[in-house]
C-alpha cells in the first residue's frame, strides 16, 4: 500500500497555492492518500533570523518569484493575482486565522474545498483573507457546518496549532509547501510529483 503524504502549508505561500490547486489529482492518480497541515512560516522563519517572507528579504528573489508563479499558474490554466499589486504592505497576507479555521474544517469532509477555497480567494480574486467574514463566506459556501469562527478562536484550537507548527520545527520543515512521507522530507511546489512517487513506491 502507498504510503500517505502530509502537505504542509501557510496559506500567505504563493507556491503552496499552485499545490493546493492540483494535488487531490495528482495524488488520486498515484493511488496516494494526502494530509493537509496546515501552519504558519513565521514561527518557523524567525528560526533564521527573517521576519517576513524571504522573498521580502531579498526583492531579487521576491522579483524572481512573482514572475514564476505567473508562469506556473499560467501553465496549470489558472489566473494569478498577486498579492500586495496595489501596496506591498499586504504580502505576506496574515493567515492565523485562516489556518486556525482550516484545522477545524479538516475535521470534516469540507476541509480541503475550505483550504483549496482559501487558496483561490487570495491568489486569484484577491480579496483579504485576513477578514473573518470573508473566511466565514468561504466556510459557508464550501459546506463547513457550524460555528466555524467561534471553534477555530478557542483556547484548545489556538494551542492545536502551536503544536502543529512545532510538530513542523521538528521535522526541519523551513518553508512552504513541504511534503513529508514518514520522515522523508521534500520541499517546494515542483517536488509535489517526486513526493507521491516516493509514497507509492
Amino acid at each position: 500500500m502507498p504510503q500517505p503524504v502530509e502537505f504542509w502549508f501557510d496559506f500567505a505561500s504563493t507556491y503552496s497555492y499552485l499545490t493546493a490547486v492540483r494535488i487531490e489529482e495528482a495524488a488520486a492518480a498515484k493511488n496516494v492518500s494526502v494530509s493537509w497541515r496546515p501552519i504558519l512560516l513565521g514561527p518557523i522563519f524567525a528560526l533564521h533570523g527573517w521576519n517576513t517572507s524571504p522573498f521580502r528579504v531579498y526583492p531579487i528573489k521576491g522579483e524572481y518569484m512573482w514572475r514564476d508563479v505567473e508562469r506556473r499558474a499560467e501553465k496549470l490554466g489558472r489566473p494569478f493575482y498577486k498579492p500586495g499589486a496595489n501596496d506591498a504592505r499586504d504580502f505576506p497576507q496574515h493567515t492565523v486565522l485562516a489556518a486556525r479555521m482550516a484545522l477545524i474544517a479538516l475535521d470534516g469532509d469540507a476541509g480541503r474545498e475550505f483550504c483549496k477555497s482559501v487558496f483561490i480567494a487570495e491568489f486569484e480574486e484577491g480579496r483579504d483573507i485576513s477578514d473573518p467574514q470573508t473566511l466565514v463566506d468561504i466556510a459557508v459556501k464550501a459546506g463547513v457546518p457550524g460555528d466555524i469562527l467561534g471553534a477555530a478562536t478557542s483556547p484548545e484550537n489556538k494551542q492545536r496549532l502551536r503544536a502543529d507548527v512545532e510538530r513542523a520545527k521538528a521535522l526541519k520543515i523551513f518553508g512552504a509547501p513541504s511534503f513529508t512521507v514518514g520522515e522523508e522530507l521534500f520541499w517546494g511546489d515542483d517536488r509535489l510529483d517526486d513526493a507521491l512517487d516516493w509514497a507509492a513506491r
